[in-house]
């Protein structure tokens, strides 16, 4: 077999294969004789029809079978002998064939140059100090207070701004002078509208003080030129709103009483102390979320060729899939959005060159420092997701293993024990 490895670039390379007429005129014997033996053609008892028409019959089929046979083969014989290793299946491209002539096909694959992590010694990261100052805690504080707010109905009085009222709502956007379309009308029942808040349309919450429950009111609102809804700017809209219900909105008062309400608190101070410890937490895991962000910045930035377009491709695929699966945490379904899915993905190009170049230093330290996760530590990483999802870890595993995720299950343990690795030999300072 005679073969021609050609670097395109540091990470694209051709493997140009030549497969001898005799190996190919072999198997297309072996894969004749296969046919002769479940053919059907009038005339020919089973398994007794010649060679020749066999042949002629299932030529298409048969060189067909022949390639796929040979070519996956020839490709692993080569690539061993080479020592190259793809990052992903070769494309098989220029696939000649014929009875009596050599088996030629190119194939095209991405590689990962050796990679130098250098000295980790002379890495330096920073790592944020983790304080909680008061004000933080009465922010924390006061949105507890927000989320404990209750609502009382209004009935003798008007609406004042603060109120939240329960109201249905026809909306007229009439067409703009250019446009022939007719006036569009949305119909809305039982929707809440907080008075005063900063969503409203202009002027909409003066319309509505002073109105009384069973109430209803026709207006105009016209949009500003500069609205920061273009689709709205310099349009006018026709409101048509019937009240149902007033309800005044109370915030309890920060005292030993709402930390009781709360649940496991006997005064303001444990639960501000909670709370001070809570935020704790989150400052430290930010901490390190920042700290571990800068050594994967400086641990890619040691990676100086083009990222192969295979492991881009994966890595992009992977953020796109991760923010629809956010999308539908929030209920919203990712198919009537208006986002552009080809700029999403032109825009992720960056930031995910950065995380594989990341990714190919810590795997060649996790191969050089003989890092190493056991089936053990998969099952224990399974048995946290199952328990932190309702799930039972038999049902999580089934998953991984349809979606081919227990191999990136297994890297992404390696990888994360490499940094643990490399943050106990860095430099750290404390900014």
């Amino acid at each position: 077999m005679k073969t021609e490895y050609i670097d395109v670039n540091e990470t694209r390379k051709n493997l140009v294969v030549e497969i001898p007429s005799t190996v190919v005129d072999a198997e297309i014997d072996k894969v004749s004789r296969d046919y002769s033996k479940a053919a059907r053609i009038p005339g020919f008892r089973p398994g007794k029809v010649p060679a020749k028409i066999v042949r002629q019959r299932f030529r298409d089929q048969i060189l067909h079978d022949v390639a796929h046979g040979l070519i996956p083969r020839a490709v692993d014989e080569a690539l061993r002998e080479r020592g190259v290793e793809p990052v992903d299946t070769p494309d098989i491209r220029d696939v000649v064939v014929e009875e009596g002539q050599p088996l030629k096909f190119t194939a095209t694959f991405d590689t990962v140059p050796p990679i130098d992590p250098g000295d980790y010694t002379t890495i330096q990261v920073r790592r944020s100090p983790v304080h909680v100052d008061d004000a933080a805690v009465d922010e924390a504080l006061a949105r507890l207070r927000d989320r404990s707010a209750r609502y009382e109905p209004v009935e003798d009085r008007g609406i004042q701004n603060g109120d939240s009222v329960l109201m249905d709502l026809v909306r007229t956007a009439e067409p703009r002078e250019a446009d022939t379309a007719e006036a569009q009308t949305d119909r809305h029942e039982n929707v809440t509208v907080d008075i005063g808040a900063s969503a409203n349309p202009p002027g909409f919450d003066e319309e509505l003080r002073g109105l009384m429950p069973a109430s209803t009111k026709t207006f105009d609102i016209r949009y500003p030129d500069d609205y920061t809804i273009t689709e709205l700017a310099g349009t006018t809209v026709k409101y048509d709103v019937s009240i149902k219900a007033i309800r005044k909105r109370f915030v309890p008062p920060l005292d030993d009483e709402f930390a009781k309400d709360l649940g496991e608190f006997d005064s303001l101070d444990a639960l501000r102390a909670r709370v001070r410890d809570d935020l704790g937490h989150e400052a430290t895991h930010e901490s390190e979320r920042e700290l571990r962000g800068d050594l994967m910045k400086q641990l890619a930035a040691r990676v100086q060729f083009e990222v192969p377009q295979a492991l881009l491709d994966r890595e992009i695929d992977r953020r796109v899939e991760e923010f629809v699966r956010r999308l539908i945490d929030q209920q919203i379904d990712p198919m009537k959005t208006n986002i552009n899915w080809e700029d999403f993905r032109e825009r992720q190009r960056e930031a995910a060159a950065e995380a594989v170049r990341g990714a190919l230093v810590l795997d060649e330290v996790a191969r050089r420092e003989a890092i190493t996760v056991s089936d053990a530590d998969v099952d224990a990483e399974i048995n946290r997701y199952a328990e932190r999802t309702g799930r039972t870890p038999a049902a999580v595993r089934a998953r991984l293993e349809k979606e081919g995720g227990i191999g990136r299950l297994y890297s992404g343990l390696r990888r994360e024990r490499a940094v643990d690795f490399l943050l106990s030999r860095v430099t750290i300072a404390e900014t």
